[in-house]
């Protein structure tokens, strides 16, 4: 009898588009043999559709044994969609609704990192559109130009600017507040290489195992902006060229932040590479898995079939 499984794509965030993306390779890759797949829209308002008819969640989810989550951003990975799935029973692939908060809150995670004692950048968090000036005005005398912006509980680096200067970094901030994020983190700019390690549990007999490193480097002049991820113009070297102490201490941050955010079964986790060490910046809890992105060429580098890790992901879930 087949698994009948729900793959939830597109939602109403910033990376509508990108979820289609990963919801697709899901459905394209999921093995048949073994499993009934359900394409779930959620449109940008928020309403679930099955075969493009509006269906109301809590009907749809009685239909289904497992759901794999291909969102991204709000809803999907603030832990929103989650909490809806834990009401109802539904067992899912992916952390949980306190861990998917926990690491989307970027404050949150830089202070559990810290905790863990990993470097993560010098910031300050404005949590109100009337502080920003105060707070822009420190940064300028603080800290080195330039300094990166970012929103709090956005992914995919939806949002993030690079600027320097009191009125760029003023207008930096006060635009993320005019488009609806929560509150602002201004980090000090970290140049280094870029690294990213993706953790799937319980694979090959171990109980975190580490995908390889991959070293990302964008176009000359930019950064690994949401425009550079999905343009094509970023290379991304797998395994990443980095010393094996190097790898060996990715790695190993990259488990240290999967544990310490309490996630389950796959994360991928962002680090900045300097002579000073291991800069941690953040985690993914739903990494992209379309061909653009970067989970799927780890686990096609260490021989590792998409169709193989997806059947695995199921189990992990039903296995709860």
């Amino acid at each position: 009898m087949h698994t009948i499984v729900g793959v939830l794509r597109g939602g109403p965030s910033r990376e509508h588009e990108i979820s289609l993306r990963t919801g697709a390779a899901m459905l394209a890759n999921l093995p048949d043999e073994r499993f009934s797949a359900r394409d779930i829209y959620i449109d940008r308002k928020g309403v679930w559709h099955i075969q493009g008819r509006p269906v109301p969640p809590e009907r749809l989810l009685r239909q289904l044994d497992v759901v794999l989550i291909g969102l991204h951003g709000e809803y999907g990975e603030d832990g929103e969609v989650q909490k809806l799935l834990e009401r109802f029973g539904i067992p899912y692939a992916g952390a949980d609704s306190f861990g998917s908060y926990l690491a989307m809150h970027k404050l949150m995670a830089k202070m559990r990192a810290r905790e863990e004692g990993l470097l993560t950048p010098e910031f300050r968090h404005i949590e109100r559109r009337e502080d920003s000036e105060k707070v822009a005005r420190e940064i300028i005398r603080a800290f080195p130009q330039p300094v990166v912006i970012k929103p709090v509980g956005w992914g995919s680096s939806v949002g993030v600017s690079i600027a320097a200067g009191y009125a760029p970094v003023l207008a930096a901030i006060e635009q993320l507040f005019d488009e609806g994020a929560p509150s602002v983190l201004v980090e000090e700019y970290i140049r280094g290489r870029e690294a990213t390690v993706g953790i799937v549990e319980n694979l090959r007999g171990e109980t975190l195992y580490s995908l390889p490193t991959i070293e990302i480097i964008p176009p000359a002049g930019d950064f690994f902006s949401l425009a550079a991820k999905y343009s094509g113009t970023t290379r991304e070297i797998c395994p990443g060229n980095f010393s094996r102490v190097l790898t060996e201490e990715l790695q190993r941050a990259a488990k240290a932040m999967h544990r310490v955010l309490e996630l389950r079964h796959y994360s991928r986790s962002d680090f900045i590479v300097t002579p000073k060490g291991i800069y941690y910046l953040e985690t993914n809890t739903l990494p992209g898995l379309s061909s653009e992105s970067l989970l799927p060429k780890s686990l096609a580098a260490v021989g590792i079939p998409f169709p193989d890790f997806l059947s695995h992901l199921v189990n992990l879930a039903l296995a709860r």
